[in-house]
């Protein structure tokens, strides 16, 4: 490829996906570094370009390899699954669902064959998925099984930080859990494999000799014991290990000031313990300017990381600044490709 070909899904046709997409590809049509080619149906972006009141043309492709029109043009690769019987903006509705999962599969297809650098997702509604029969929890899950891999990460990227030049990268070693049973799920086995995915990630990413830094979890790290003991039981015998090992870690940090230092350029990644400790640093600093990469995956992949949005699809007032960050990241790590099919291709995962 000339340029970083980039596939953006607009998620559920029916959710504010169609419209931030559609936004973003405007913006940026006609850039010769790079080229988005939007993927969902033709009638769902002639629909959000009526909402947005946007003067751009739609060009129907059905090749990865379609030289780019210009500015003003947006390329669609249509996927032709509603047709011109769109269902109701903001509802729950199977055939949206429908609609969301053959786009993914499509740009995962891509992407694996090599045909596109990398894909930008738009959101999805679970409900809807589920209600066409699909049986993942949600784009992660789906594009595991698409891939072939069954272990992948969540990579935040905090594209605007205190140091130029810097982005701030926050791991998580607990996901979708909740607080009780993530802090059950923390051993020095499991976190000292979090540190070690996190550091090859880094490198994976383009970060060479990365600075690693690990969260607390309990108030002022626990004051040696006196307000919990998972430091002294699990985090720091883990961060030893690590540095055994060769990696740079630091840790555990209290979190009240971790995630500063990490934007201020002292690390270039902070591992966070469970969902909501990263998720509130990283979106109370810059909700806009944050974007989910997903790491284990032979493709690279990035996403907004918020909802559809129902109460406001189709309205026109959607931001689109989450998503036009995550096309620019795509953009971005588009030269690490090869690196990335490298290490987690099927069969390999992380170190």
């Amino acid at each position: 490829m000339t340029r970083p070909v980039l596939a953006l899904t607009v998620g559920d046709p029916v959710g504010i996906g169609p419209e931030i997409t559609l936004a973003t590809l405007a913006q940026h049509a006609g850039d010769p570094a790079h080229h988005g080619i939007a993927v969902g149906d033709l009638g769902a972006l002639e629909r959000a370009r009526a909402a947005l009141g946007l003067d751009v043309e739609l060009r129907a492709v059905s090749s990865w390899d379609t030289e780019p029109a210009g500015p003003g043009v947006v390329d669609v690769f249509d996927i032709g699954v509603l047709g011109a019987d769109l269902p109701a903006w903001g509802q729950v509705d199977a055939r949206a669902g429908r609609a969301a999962v053959v786009a993914i599969e499509a740009a995962t297809q891509a992407a694996l064959d090599g045909a596109i650098s990398g894909v930008v997702t738009g959101p999805i509604n679970k409900e809807a998925i589920w209600a066409a029969g699909s049986e993942h929890l949600g784009h992660t899950e789906m594009l595991g099984a698409l891939t072939g891999v069954t272990e992948q990460d969540t990579m935040f990227v905090v594209r605007n930080t205190h140091a130029a030049g810097h982005h701030l990268r926050i791991f998580f070693a607990t996901r979708h859990l909740s607080l009780r049973k993530a802090l059950d799920k923390i051993t020095r086995e499991t976190q000292l494999g979090s540190i070690r995915r996190a550091a090859q990630a880094l490198e994976v990413f383009g970060v060479p000799s990365p600075r690693l830094a690990v969260a607390a979890i309990n108030p002022h790290g626990g004051e040696n014991g006196a307000f919990g003991d998972e430091e002294i039981v699990h985090l720091a015998p883990a961060v030893t290990d690590a540095r055994a090992l060769g990696l740079d870690v630091a840790g555990p940090i209290p979190a009240d000031s971790v995630f500063h230092h990490g934007l201020t350029g002292r690390y270039d990644g902070v591992l966070s313990q469970y969902h909501d400790q990263g998720h509130i640093a990283a979106k109370t600093f810059d909700f806009d300017g944050t974007i989910s990469v997903t790491v284990g995956l032979p493709i690279l992949r990035t996403s907004v990381d918020h909802g559809t949005a129902f109460d406001i699809a189709g309205q026109g007032v959607a931001d689109a600044g989450t998503m036009s960050s995550a096309y620019l990241a795509a953009v971005e790590y588009a030269p690490f490709v090869d690196g990335i099919r490298a290490a987690y291709r099927p069969g390999v995962g992380a170190a």
